[in-house]
């Protein structure tokens, strides 16, 4: 909604100062600065940005006061305005490089153990092996076979609440064995 505050800009005498020159400016922005600063807040995550945001919007309409035709769409110019400005403020952001001897490269991690991993395999199958017949048949199916709480639930006839459960309560067993420890 636009809040016609002047229908004309006043012209300008020459030794008045800048800042009394268009009056009307002055009585848009009073009137409109709360709504304009709510739209800036929105373009920006930080408070003091979106009212930076504004004052830079407001000086562009201000020094452009004299070309708006109609006062009435000044909302919409300002809020263009506000747009505008803040892609120029995204598009000249600036990136931060720096130059050094040798690239960052990731320190490369040392590969685990085949023996170790194995033995972790083996320790885990046994696990699995050791829980009950329901709670097994669902963990292999979840996970070694990869499917779905839906399609578990479907080739084991029962409901995706029992596959939830149960799968719940069995990897919470496994979590509990002693034999299971993780490779370092």
């Amino acid at each position: 909604m636009t809040t016609p505050v002047c229908t004309s800009a006043s012209q300008a005498a020459a030794p008045v100062p800048s800042y009394t020159r268009y009056p009307c400016f002055s009585s848009y922005m009073r009137a409109r600065g709360p709504v304009l600063l709510r739209t800036a807040r929105s373009l920006t995550a930080n408070p003091s940005d979106a009212e930076d945001l504004l004052q830079t919007a407001l000086t562009k309409t201000y020094m452009a006061w004299e070309r708006i035709e109609d006062h009435r769409a000044l909302d919409g110019y300002v809020r263009r305005a506000l747009v505008n400005t803040r892609t120029s403020q995204w598009r000249k952001r600036k990136v931060d490089e720096f130059a050094c001897d040798e690239p960052p490269e990731p320190e490369t991690v040392p590969a685990a153990d085949p023996a170790e991993q194995q033995a972790l395999r083996d320790a885990m199958w046994r696990a699995v092996m050791r829980l009950p017949d329901r709670q097994r048949a669902m963990v292999v199916l979840r996970y070694y076979e990869d499917l779905s709480e839906v399609q578990t639930a479907e080739v084991l006839g029962v409901s995706v609440g029992t596959v939830k459960s149960a799968v719940s309560r069995a990897l919470g067993k496994l979590r509990e064995d002693q034999e299971i420890r993780p490779v370092p």
